[in-house]
């Protein structure tokens, strides 16, 4: 009864306060903030009975406590929080990056890539296959021109394939989840991140070619520094925080916030993409940084970040458009269920190419569903580039994501009890739940 009672108290707090704060916008943008805090994770412990994901609570927290809900948070109050948001891509981009170790490509890379190649190319062909189907059916379809079908269809396919490094690092963290699927999960999951900046970039070249814009195109150079100049930039980045690490080594996570932001801040001055430049940033730190210092600042940066991530979460649900998102259910389930079959198939294809072990077999798949950040990210930027289209994709994609972020954590929570590797605490140790055989991504099959 006691987080019922917190949230009971803090709705009246935020009835009464908000008045008082709305005139001055940075206390409102504060007071929403501290709400949002107390608020989610209050909700997370009043549905950890049924086992519910954390990250789960805060997005339902979100959507109670949205615009779209009971209407506590206002559109201009979560409009002041974007900067949060970005700097939580920020930290889940550099984190991620730094849970990728040169010695585990060396060993698995190739048979990461492969079950990456087929889940995303099997995911992009159904459900671009699937979208030109539907399209005469689409609400919005009388009001755009027949090369838009085609455009549309692109985009939306490249970021559907878009996986949820926080909603994965999050469950993790949650369970202490150590095995082969958390691992083998983990890793597909990272690099795909890379090839998806990579195809979105590529597929909205192509799609300005085919649908030329008001504003200036993308010239083939211009990609290129995206992508190219995100890597060196990156590198540069990663290299003076191992430096700092060596000779330095303290206030590490005033530093870890530090390094975020201002990455962030770095690729928009530099017109370079911000997730590569940071996730290459953190592969360069947690592999050239000595000792365990790179990992020291990897924990100072998760207990930094764990206020943010839960702001960020219930941003997001804020954000779900739920007149928008109930007048496109009839086609956002399908599509649902067709990209969840995408991944279904592919990762299948995936791991038997690459001679994964049985449990990679069965259960990676189940990892693979979330969605959050990143594809968040590249629906706002494609708006951004095709006002009227994007809007339209942006909406779709939003219910899309809200599905994908609801149900892939539970899927994938579901197959770490399955598989033995979900840790209970007791005292001070996690202790692993039938422990798995050790067993890696691209480890020979039993026969």
């Amino acid at each position: 009864m006691r987080p019922a009672f917190v949230i009971v108290l803090l709705l009246i707090a935020m009835h009464e306060i908000m008045p008082l704060g709305v005139q001055g916008l940075g206390a409102e943008a504060l007071l929403a903030f501290g709400f949002l805090i107390l608020a989610a994770w209050s909700v997370s412990e009043l549905t950890e009975g049924i086992r519910l994901p954390h990250i789960v609570a805060f997005l339902i927290a979100g959507i109670i406590f949205g615009p779209y809900g009971l209407g506590t948070l206002s559109g201009g109050a979560l409009l002041r929080l974007n900067p949060v948001s970005q700097l939580a891509i920020s930290l889940i981009a550099f984190l991620a990056g730094s849970e990728l170790r040169w010695a585990d490509l060396k060993e698995r890379g190739i048979a990461i890539v492969r079950i990456m190649t087929a889940e995303m190319m099997m995911t992009f062909v159904l459900v671009f296959a699937f979208l030109l189907l539907i399209y005469p059916y689409l609400p919005f379809a009388n009001e755009l021109p027949p090369a838009a079908r085609y455009v549309f269809s692109l985009l939306f396919a490249s970021i559907a394939v878009a996986h949820s490094p926080a909603a994965t690092l999050a469950l993790l963290s949650e369970t202490g989840a150590r095995g082969p699927i958390a691992r083998g999960t983990l890793s597909v999951i990272l690099i795909s991140d890379i090839a998806v900046v990579i195809l979105v970039s590529i597929v909205t070249a192509i799609a300005r070619m085919i649908l030329p814009t008001t504003e200036a195109g993308l010239s083939f150079g211009d990609v290129v520094w995206e992508i190219g100049g995100a890597l060196l930039v990156g590198a540069i980045l990663g290299l003076g925080i191992a430096v700092y690490l060596r000779f330095v080594h303290r206030e590490l996570v005033l530093f870890a916030v530090m390094v975020a932001f201002f990455g962030g801040e770095i690729a928009r001055l530099l017109h370079v993409d911000a997730l590569l430049l940071l996730i290459a940033a953190g592969f360069l730190t947690e592999n050239l940084a000595p000792g365990d210092r790179g990992a020291q600042l990897r924990h100072a940066m998760e207990r930094s970040a764990a206020p943010i991530f839960v702001v960020f979460f219930a941003l997001a649900g804020a954000k779900i458009d739920l007149p928008a998102l109930e007048a496109l259910a009839i086609f956002v389930v399908p599509l649902f269920l067709v990209r969840m079959l995408g991944i279904f198939t592919g990762a299948k294809i995936g791991t038997r190419w690459a001679n994964a072990a049985p449990e990679e077999r069965k259960y990676l798949w189940m990892g693979l569903v979330s969605q959050a950040g990143v594809a968040l990210g590249l629906a706002t930027l494609v708006a951004d580039i095709y006002p009227d289209l994007g809007n339209h994709l942006r909406t779709m994609l939003l219910a899309l994501i809200a599905l994908n972020e609801l149900f892939g954590p539970i899927l994938f929570r579901r197959a770490l009890a399955r598989n033995g590797e979900i840790q209970v605490s007791r005292g001070n140790q996690n202790i692993a739940l039938h422990p798995p055989p050790a067993t890696d991504v691209g480890a020979p099959a039993a026969d």
